[in-house]
């Protein structure tokens, strides 16, 4: 789920003011209001916007939504972060260099250098560091990572991994990491959805390795963002092919195949899947069954927009069509930058798409 950075002269009266714009909002049923809530408050997650809108909602609530909006975990870390900041606390920052630990902050030093002896060496004098996580405030993801995680150089921090970054993993694994199933399924995602191991052609391999000391495949499949390099060896090393798989790979007879059993997430995730990448057929497919054209994607596949903004964006010319025809309303704003599918479209420079919309909405508007 993208999220807000902090800027660095935050004020917290300025975010006191947002949760209770907040507030206004979703009293106004506004439906921007209820997929905010929905994306960063625990309680309302994939909760139908009367739930949120009619449920119990308090300034602590808001302001808790603010706080992961931003990338905190509470508002008294929010708090503490606007009030307190340390110089693990400024974003500007490589993550390598916010990290306090010097011996976990050496650690990746070594691994980042490819100096595979000198990492064994350092993790046979600190054995716990392979079991221990650092923690980043502030960012949607990669935020209380461990050291195994740092190999998958993503988020990006250099742009590049070393050669040897295979026999690198491999030597934090044999320190105790293949002990970690949540940081061997962490690592496989951060592998699968990032772009640098593949473009330096590790991709594959660093997937084969965590799937060798048991990664679950199923949790690497990169969904909203198109590594599918990454989903076919997954797919080789056991994946199943499930509804959002199918979307995503544009696989049309095993998308109308696993429809009518799957359940309504993965309905949810698939629509806003086959959007992204323009698999019309299968959006068409799942409109047909019900599937809303104007609901917010959910979390971890572009929460903060609509099919229709991701269709508009990548330039999907059937799919956007489409999409207008069965009613998607071309006036629903994303949740960051308060952008309608038609401004998308512009960013994208697809600016037939964007006169397109435009034209249905004066169409509409007369």
């Amino acid at each position: 789920m993208p999220v807000k950075p902090l800027p660095p002269d935050a004020d917290l009266n300025h975010l006191r003011h947002q949760a209770k714009d907040l507030i206004k909002a979703r009293a106004a049923r506004d439906p921007l209001a209820g997929q905010r809530i929905r994306e960063f408050h625990p309680r309302f997650k994939q909760a139908i916007d009367a739930t949120i809108f009619d449920g119990k909602f308090s300034l602590a609530d808001a302001q808790l939504t603010i706080a992961r909006e931003r990338g905190f975990a509470s508002w008294p870390k929010l708090k503490r972060r606007v009030e307190k900041p340390t110089p693990a606390d400024d974003l500007s920052l490589p993550f390598q260099e916010r990290i306090e630990d010097p011996a976990f902050r050496r650690a990746v030093d070594l691994l980042d250098a490819g100096d595979v002896e000198g990492l064994r060496s350092h993790l046979n004098a600190h054995p716990k560091l392979v079991y221990q996580r650092v923690v980043f405030e502030g960012g949607n993801y990669f935020q209380n990572p461990s050291l195994l995680e740092f190999v998958a150089e993503n988020p990006i921090r250099h742009g590049k991994v070393p050669a040897n970054i295979v026999e690198v993993a491999k030597v934090i694994l044999e320190a105790g990491a293949k002990n970690e199933p949540a940081a061997l399924n962490e690592t496989l995602g951060l592998v699968c959805s990032g772009r640098v191991p593949r473009e330096c052609g590790v991709q594959t391999p660093l997937i084969d390795l965590l799937c060798d000391y048991g990664a679950d495949p199923n949790r690497g499949m990169p969904g909203a963002h198109g590594e599918f390099e990454a989903a076919r060896a997954l797919l080789r090393r056991g994946a199943r092919v499930d509804l959002p798989v199918a979307a995503a790979l544009g696989r049309v007879d095993d998308a109308r195949r696993l429809l009518p059993a799957a359940s309504a997430e993965d309905r949810h995730r698939a629509l806003a899947l086959s959007a992204q990448f323009g698999y019309t057929e299968i959006v068409r497919m799942l409109l047909d069954a019900g599937e809303d054209p104007d609901r917010y994607n959910p979390p971890g596949f572009h929460g903060h927009s609509t099919p229709l903004h991701q269709a508009a964006v990548a330039g999907h010319e059937e799919t956007v069509r489409l999409l207008v025809e069965r009613g998607a309303r071309l006036d629903l704003k994303d949740t960051i930058w308060q952008g309608t599918p038609e401004g998308w479209a512009m960013h994208g420079g697809k600016t037939q798409l964007a006169e397109y919309l435009r034209g249905i909405k004066e169409t509409n508007s007369e």
